[in-house]
């Protein structure tokens, strides 16, 4: 994969994430609207529990975007140093297929696991 298709790909990628963190705020403000309206003891309140629930999984959600979102702002400035594609512990390309795959990944498949 060239250098230009790689950035591509990555920057395309972080526009998608980008938008879903985008839409983790909305959701997690909108639950925080929500649970305003609701008993403020979630523990005897039926909708406190469902309400904790759903803030809790929108901010893991939320947070995993995040965390591939650093992973791609890395994988792009390793664009920028020429070291994009090449595997961190034994300095092998990666395969085409994994960066496809997984365009953030700095091992190989042998080196992954």
């Amino acid at each position: 994969m060239g250098t230009h298709e790689a950035e591509r790909r990555l920057r395309d990628r972080l526009a998608e994430v980008e938008a879903r963190i985008a839409a983790q705020r909305r959701t997690v403000e909108g639950i925080v609207e929500s649970s305003r309206d609701a008993n403020g003891d979630d523990e005897h309140d039926p909708e406190g529990a469902t309400l904790a629930w759903e803030r809790q999984q929108a901010a893991a959600l939320a947070d995993e975007a995040r965390a591939e979102r650093a992973q791609l702002l890395a994988a792009l400035d390793r664009v920028a140093a020429g070291t994009y594609g090449v595997c961190e512990v034994c300095g092998r390309p990666i395969p085409d297929g994994r960066l496809e795959a997984r365009p953030a990944a700095t091992r190989c498949v042998e080196h992954a696991r």
